[in-house]
This record gives structure tokens, C-alpha cells and sequence, in this order.
């Protein structure tokens, strides 16, 4: 039987004491597009890894990506760091994930949240974290064993996507603050960053709903279940993807703290490059 997706599993498994209403229920189904997504699934049941992002992206979506600095994705086989701002919150994933395979067939993880780990066909390409920040022992020892090996990691270090924001007297749309991790494990596991900027945005509705939230104090993260609305409503779209030179582990030094070349790794990837509102 052909995987398929389902909400009511998904919730029992995720929330095992919540009772959620029918109607609710079919709310996130219709926001989610479970039905496209499962006729996806059945036309295509044996569909694993980049061949699977592949069609999602091409045939599903419709989507295009270009990359300006292809020559920076390091040719040699040690491990390195690819860092990303996250301006869709999954299809970028997709996008990059596919471009660095392109450029640099071996094997790649990409951190994530541990949500999408439900994405069965794509599952093996991830290496999930909770929001709360909190690890089994059986995914700490995963990524024990990432870090220590050969494999190329990407990394999203706002650890969500991004937000409207008010920057410098102007509305922009960017990521939240970046977390330190990115350099603590540079450091530690001795990896050059590959700093990526990818040009993209989600819906105003997405943007207003997350100020909405904020300023209502609620502390669930709501808009999150629009994403992948925001995925199939980028249908037909062209996105440009950036990559900047490497930059050695050994740039990180004491001269600043992690949290400080975290932040000073996010102005080197935005650069002047932000979205207005």
C-alpha cells in the first residue's frame, strides 16, 4: 500500500491527549493539501531522495532555481557546513539540498525540524531537531555520529523561517536571530561554512498572521501550519540562489563570541540583500 498522508495519525502521534475537532481536522487538511500531496504519492510510490525533490519541485510545483556562484561549493571531499537564511521554510530546503547534490554527490544532511521527518520518501536526508531543542538519545547519538563523519551538513541557524520584521526604521522580511550552533560545531569538528543567501519570500498573509500571533502573545507557533500552503502557492516560481566563498573554521576565534559570528555570519549572507515591505 502506497504511503499516504494522514492528519488524524499525525496529531495522535504528536498530541496523543489533545482532542481536536472534526472540523478543525479538515481545516489543516485543506490547508496542508493532503489530497494533491497524496495523489503525488500514489503516482509516484517508489520515488525516494533527489529524485523525489526533483519532481516535487518540477513537476508538483512547477518551481525553477538559478544559482549565481556555483564555483564556491568546495570540490574536494571534506566535510563542510552549508549555511542558509530560510525565507519559505521547506521548499528552499528542497531547492538547496538539490543544488548542492548536483555539485557535490556525496552524502548531505539537512537539519531539521523533526516534523518533516513524516516526509517518508525524503526522511533518510534528514537529520531532525525538536523546537524545544530537545534530543532523543537515539537522534543525539545520530548526529553524534553526523558531525564526526564524512557527511556535508546543511543548516538553517534562525532554526525557523523568516519573519517581517522591523530593521533600521523599515519593514523588512528577514530571519530571526541566528543561533550559535553553526559555529560551535565549525569549531569543534573543524569545517569550513558555506554561506548561502537564497532569494525568496512567503505570502503577506503568512507575514501578517505571524505579527498577529506576536502581538496576541501566543506563544503557538500558528503560521507554521500555512507552510505548506506557502510551498504549493510559490507554484510556477523562479528563485535565485547565492553561494558565497567558504570561510575557514579557523575565522571563528575568541576575538567573539559564537553568538556574536553567528550574527556576524548572518550580515555576511545578507549582505545589503533583504526584502522590503
Amino acid at each position: 500500500m502506497p504511503l499516504q498522508f494522514d492528519i488524524p495519525t499525525i496529531l495522535r502521534q504528536k498530541a496523543p491527549k489533545a482532542h481536536v475537532p472534526h472540523f478543525v481536522v479538515r481545516y489543516l487538511e485543506r490547508i496542508t493539501h493532503v489530497q494533491q500531496m497524496n495523489a503525488f504519492l500514489r503516482k509516484y510510490p517508489d520515488l525516494r531522495g533527489y529524485e523525489f525533490i526533483d519532481k516535487v519541485i518540477s513537476e508538483e510545483l512547477g518551481c525553477s532555481a538559478s544559482i549565481d556562484g556555483l564555483e564556491n561549493i568546495p570540490t574536494d571531499n571534506e566535510p563542510v557546513i552549508f549555511v542558509s537564511n530560510h525565507p519559505l521554510g521547506g521548499l528552499d530546503g528542497m531547492i538547496i539540498a538539490k543544488m548542492i547534490h548536483e555539485s557535490r554527490p556525496k552524502e548531505l544532511k539537512v537539519i531539521v525540524n523533526e516534523l518533516l521527518m513524516f516526509m517518508e520518501p525524503i526522511a533518510s536526508l534528514w537529520a531532525p531537531v525538536s523546537k524545544t531543542g530537545a534530543l532523543s538519545k537515539a537522534q543525539a547519538a545520530e548526529q553524534q555520529r553526523m558531525w564526526e563523519s564524512e557527511t556535508d551538513v546543511l543548516t538553517f541557524p534562525a532554526g525557523a523561517c523568516s519573519r517581517l520584521q522591523r530593521i533600521e526604521g523599515k519593514w523588512q522580511i528577514q530571519d530571526l536571530e541566528w543561533q550559535k550552533n553553526c559555529i560551535q560545531r565549525a569549531k569543534e569538528y573543524h569545517r569550513n561554512i558555506v554561506p548561502i543567501y537564497f532569494e525568496g519570500r512567503n505570502s503577506t498573509f503568512f507575514y501578517v498572521l505571524a505579527l498577529l500571533r506576536k502581538w496576541l502573545h501566543i506563544k503557538l507557533n500558528i503560521e507554521m501550519l500555512y507552510l505548506v500552503d506557502e510551498m504549493y502557492g510559490a507554484h510556477g516560481k523562479h528563485f535565485k540562489v547565492h553561494v558565497l566563498p567558504p570561510i575557514p573554521y579557523t575565522t571563528f576565534d575568541n576575538t567573539k563570541t559564537p553568538k556574536a559570528w553567528a550574527q556576524h555570519l548572518k550580515n555576511i549572507v545578507y549582505g545589503t540583500n533583504y526584502i522590503s515591505c
